[in-house]
């Protein structure tokens, strides 16, 4: 993204909490309660439902265990777990949305000679 899109999306961005009166502290506690939410969840299935493991299973998890599927198939892999790409690291330090769900990251498209 360039420079000239990115500051007008922060522009945009601050006129809005502006508007509606949000703090950068309300952003970060609602983030940092998303991840909480997604860091608990053991399991999750195609469709964004997902279950800790704790209590009684879910609707969705023993529809999917009746039917013969492992619950081991919809396990979540943790950041640990997860095989790195080889890609290089991407240094995230002076991104204000930075651990949120508007980071991302795109992969380097490559060309095949």
């Amino acid at each position: 993204m360039d420079e000239r899109k990115r500051d007008s999306i922060v522009a945009y961005l601050q006129r809005r909490m502006a508007e509606f009166d949000i703090t950068p502290e309300a952003i970060a506690a609602s983030i940092a309660e998303d991840q909480l939410r997604l860091n608990s969840v053991r399991y999750r299935d195609a469709f964004g439902n997902g279950w800790d493991g704790q209590g009684a299973a879910p609707q969705w998890i023993v529809n999917a265990t009746s039917a013969g599927q492992s619950p081991e198939h919809f396990a979540v892999a943790r950041a640990a777990e997860v095989p790195t790409s080889g890609r290089t690291g991407v240094d995230w330090r002076d991104d204000p949305f930075a651990g949120s769900r508007l980071a991302t990251v795109k992969p380097e498209h490559h060309q095949i000679p």
